[in-house]
């Protein structure tokens, strides 16, 4: 498959999707695809579908420390949880859909650096105009153009979107029809992308 595209679903309040994004720009790139990168509210699709953080289930988040800090190694990325979790991530979705879609991608990764190995709390503003400002944007114009009815709607026809999908968790992407969850599933996507596999 040539000229692909990857569309990924993702949410700033996630680790895996921290950790599936240091990733995904070179995996794309391996096969000529490109990354649509879509901001969606990952607690949205969870109450739509019926799904729990893996933080919420007692077992599951003792796991989760040591599964994060094993990837956070295999792929050589920074990584410390953060002190204020789960944070408040609207703030940063809505400015990603404030951008032009080409600048999505960088919005995403810085904002989701500066939680996931910095330990800022990107749930408050002067966190995210920090933020903004080390890309060389205008911060106090982004927020402000975060509460636009534009910017809400397009947070809400992306969560909307991603639910009628079938996406139940973050990340999520899809290569065409064929949905991949999880940062452990990229395996697969390279064998789809690569024509190994037919989707």
């Amino acid at each position: 498959m040539t000229a692909a595209q990857i569309e990924f679903y993702w949410d700033s309040a996630s680790p895996y999707t921290y950790l599936a994004a240091t990733q995904i720009e070179a995996l794309a790139a391996r096969y000529g695809a490109s990354v649509v990168w879509k901001p969606f509210l990952l607690g949205k699709a969870f109450e739509a579908t019926g799904n729990r953080a893996p933080a919420t289930i007692p077992a599951k988040g003792k796991y989760l420390f040591q599964d994060l800090r094993l990837w956070a190694q295999h792929y050589g990325v920074p990584f410390r949880f953060p002190s204020v979790f789960p944070v408040a991530s609207l703030g940063s979705l809505r400015v990603a859909c404030t951008l032009a879609d080409a600048d999505i991608g960088r919005w995403a990764l810085a904002v989701m650096q500066a939680y996931w190995t910095e330990d800022r709390d990107i749930g408050q503003p002067d966190v995210l105009k920090a933020v903004a400002a080390t890309l060389g944007w205008d911060g106090e114009a982004l927020l402000a153009q975060a509460q636009t009815p534009a910017a809400k709607d397009r947070l809400k026809a992306n969560t909307a979107e991603a639910v009628e999908r079938g996406v139940f968790g973050a990340p999520t992407f899809f290569v065409g029809k064929t949905m991949f969850w999880g940062n452990d599933r990229f395996e697969l996507m390279e064998e789809v992308l690569s024509g190994r596999l037919a989707a």
